[in-house]
């Protein structure tokens, strides 16, 4: 017993000194240690940061093309209304009712709302007018509850409503005397940020005046809650809720991103006359408002040409869209100029291939884009010179995708029509742009004002140009806005217009302040939302949330992934829409036919086709294989998406522009759909792609389309489910496997090549 008791004394003594010599590590080894996991942690967030960069830019380019895109088909319908009488029998009469529509007489008075009854099986919120503080609280508590709103007090919010602005100046006069004022940017429809905005900071009362910026619907799936709680507190607190208008305050801009959709199917019946009394309202709203006369507030921006005092006396409400371009006939344009100068383009680029997709023609649209495009990000490095060749620049809607002149175009004959016209093709404002106009009218003076307002953006160079990128409005450098603050004596611009990660961004050395309420504008976890408060002594105070019921559980990591995740399905979507364009422009590298082209080739093919200026050799891995002599297999672009629902009747062909062009083949369709019914006559599907072939210039087959009417009329009733034919031009993700749906958030890193 006793040598055993030895033995294990002598054990325990051995582990103790052992145990003494673990805890005294070499002093180098450790300093060692820390530096590696210490650079590697510094590595890791680089890599980290540049996923949520390009990512972001991403989100952003997609925006701003299908902005572009929206830009392009409003002025092109706006030549075709002031210029042609008649598009093979239609067109012009189909595109009025969008573009000037006429607001039935009926809305003016209050028999539009009280003719409409509320049956007592309604179990939503009730109002009574004039609102009192019980009525909103109501209608809250009602949202909140996902409670609908009875169309009879839509119908009267708004004719309140509508009442109420017209007594209101263009530009809103506010003091800080007695209280801080609260200042919020876009809500785009998200009911959940201004609910979380009411709880932190409380709601409107004469103890909390807010002013929103703009942009209170689209995109989101509760823009009329959020609309009709924003006019509802106005009707309220007429004198401490403010309200400036937005982009997106516009009927033809709710078309594309929602809110017309929306309205149409929440009040199917009386939809019609709550989106007619809607554009009146929206016409309405202040575009401006001035804080203790040193604080301007506008949505988008401002330009060179920015005058508030001619912005405060113009009648807004003139202006029911900032798409709907003043009119222009074809007598006031210089036609035979622009004629010449496209004959000279022509000659000078008739020795160069046809398909548009050689070396020299691509490295030229790059080196004209970077030209025109001086977007203000991190990542794109715009000179300085070629911004201030630019220092005066009238607004625009324009596009960088267009001819910069009129081109004569013959379009084709269908078989209602027996004769053949030619139309001349003016799609986008900046083919008027670079006709010699004659001196602009008070009422283009006028809609210029309220388009740069609304639609300009803010860049670090000097100087004010066209914001090509976005399509409308303007570039303003610090030089644009210190001229304007000097001007009108005032210290600081406060405006929306832009998300922003953090919510709120600063430029112009602090005079220009970006701010932006939508949280998750993106993706979920994308960005935050904020608001500022401003106090008598005028210095802005920022206040960031973020509406989340999964970004808290999860980590920084897989934040980025979720969202990186979502913005390269995006992208891949956009690449399945140009295969065709992108296929030929690969080829012209591939003499050889090998499948394969170098990186910087693939690079340069995808920028000259999709020109949504982004990193593309960093989102090589992620988007296309490599080959085992390190090309890239362009092929492996598009074999991780498919069509919907594959029709036969369908060509590749008209399948891909079907693809590109879905969106605005839709907003053609609403305009014919009058009762928005989903149906459509095969006629009407014939004049649907009148006007989308005149739009595009795309020589579609009229037999084939006939032949696809045909075949999709499936009760062979003579209606087409234009909502069913669309979704097979939709485009499927083939990788998204069962591992993806049950968790997205842990799937494994790619590693970085």
């Amino acid at each position: 017993m006793g040598c055993g008791t030895s033995v294990a004394t002598e054990t325990q003594e051995k582990r103790v000194e052992k145990d003494d010599t673990v805890k005294t590590p070499n002093p180098a080894l450790t300093m060692k240690a820390a530096v590696l996991i210490q650079r590697w942690y510094r590595r890791y967030m680089a890599r980290l940061e540049m996923r949520r960069r390009y990512t972001w830019n991403i989100f952003q380019s997609i925006e701003y093309a299908g902005e572009q895109d929206q830009l392009q088909l409003s002025s092109f319908f706006s030549f075709m209304l002031d210029n042609f009488t008649q598009l093979n029998g239609n067109g012009p009469d189909l595109i009025s009712q969008l573009l000037d529509p006429v607001v039935d007489p009926w809305l003016d008075r209050e028999t539009c709302f009280n003719t409409i009854p509320v049956p007592e099986s309604y179990t939503g919120p009730r109002l009574s007018f004039p609102l009192s503080v019980s009525d909103t609280n109501a209608l809250l508590n009602g949202f909140k509850e996902q409670q609908a709103l009875h169309a009879r007090y839509v119908l009267q919010l708004l004719y309140e409503t509508k009442k109420l602005l017209k007594q209101m100046p263009n530009i809103i006069h506010l003091s800080t005397s007695y209280t801080e004022i609260t200042i919020c940017g876009d809500l785009h429809g998200r009911l959940d940020d201004l609910l979380l905005i009411f709880y932190k900071n409380g709601l409107p009362s004469a103890e909390t005046p807010y002013v929103f910026n703009g942009d209170f619907v689209d995109r989101g799936k509760k823009s009329i809650e959020v609309v009709m709680l924003l006019f509802a507190y106005l009707l309220l607190y007429p004198d401490y809720m403010h309200l400036n208008r937005g982009n997106h305050e516009d009927h033809i801009m709710n078309l594309r991103y929602g809110f017309t959709k929306e309205v149409m199917q929440k009040y199917k019946t009386h939809g019609r006359e709550i989106l007619q009394l809607f554009q009146d309202v929206f016409s309405l709203l202040p575009v401006a408002t001035v804080i203790d006369g040193k604080i301007l507030i506008v949505h988008g921006g401002i330009s060179d040409q920015t005058d508030l005092d001619l912005l405060s006396s113009i009648d807004r409400h003139k202006v029911k869209s900032a798409l709907r371009f003043p009119r222009r006939s074809l007598g006031q344009l210089d036609i035979g100029h622009c004629s010449r100068q496209m004959k000279r383009m022509r000659s000078t680029d008739s020795s160069r291939p046809s398909s548009g997709c050689s070396h020299s023609k691509m490295q030229r649209t790059q080196n004209q884009r970077k030209k025109r495009c001086e977007v203000n990000r991190q990542d794109s490095a715009v000179s300085t010179s070629s911004s201030s060749s630019s220092s005066s620049s009238s607004s625009s809607l324009c596009s960088p995708r267009t001819p910069s002149c009129l081109t004569p175009r013959h379009y084709p004959s269908s078989p209602s029509s027996p004769y053949t016209i030619s139309v001349l093709q003016v799609p986008f404002l900046d083919s008027l742009s670079s006709v010699e106009p004659p001196s602009p009218s008070q009422h283009e003076r006028e809609w210029k004002q309220i388009v740069d307002i609304l639609w300009s953006d803010p860049k670090t160079q000097e100087g004010c140009s066209p914001n090509t990128f976005r399509g409308g409005g303007c570039y303003f450098g610090p030089d644009i806005t210190q001229r304007l603050l000097l001007q009108h004596g005032l210290q600081l611009l406060i405006r929306s217009h832009e998300c922003k990660q953090e919510g709120y961004e600063l430029c112009h050395g602090g005079q220009v302040i970006t701010i932006f309420s939508a949280s998750n504008y993106y993706e979920e976890g994308s960005n935050r939302g904020a608001y500022i408060k401003v106090g008598r002594e005028l210095i802005p105070r920022f206040y960031q949330y973020q509406v989340s019921r999964t970004t808290r559980k999860l980590t920084l990591t897989q934040r980025v992934r979720v969202a990186e995740g979502s913005a390269l399905r995006a992208l891949k979507e956009k690449l399945f829409s140009h295969r065709s364009e992108l296929m030929s422009g690969f080829q012209q590298y591939d003499q050889n036919n090998k499948g394969s082209v170098s990186v910087s080739e693939w690079a340069l093919v995808l920028e000259a086709a999709l020109r949504l200026d982004l990193p593309w050799r960093t989102l090589r891995q992620h988007l296309a294989r490599l080959t085992p002599d390190g090309s890239v297999d362009y092929q492996s672009c598009f074999e991780d998406m498919a069509p919907g629902i594959p029709l036969p009747q369908v060509t590749p062909n008209l399948a891909e522009t079907l693809f590109r062009y879905r969106t605005d083949i839709e907003i053609i369709f609403n305009i014919i759909d009058k009762d928005h019914s989903g149906l459509i006559s095969i006629e009407e599907f014939r004049h649907t792609w009148r006007l989308f072939t005149a739009h595009l210039g795309v020589d579609i087959d009229d037999r084939a389309i006939d032949d696809l009417a045909r075949s999709i009329d499936f009760n062979k009733d003579g209606s087409i489910d234009f909502t069913e034919f669309l979704e097979a031009f939709r485009v499927v993700h083939k990788l998204d496997n069962k591992d993806q749906h049950v968790n997205p958030f842990f799937t494994p890193d790619r590693r970085q090549q």
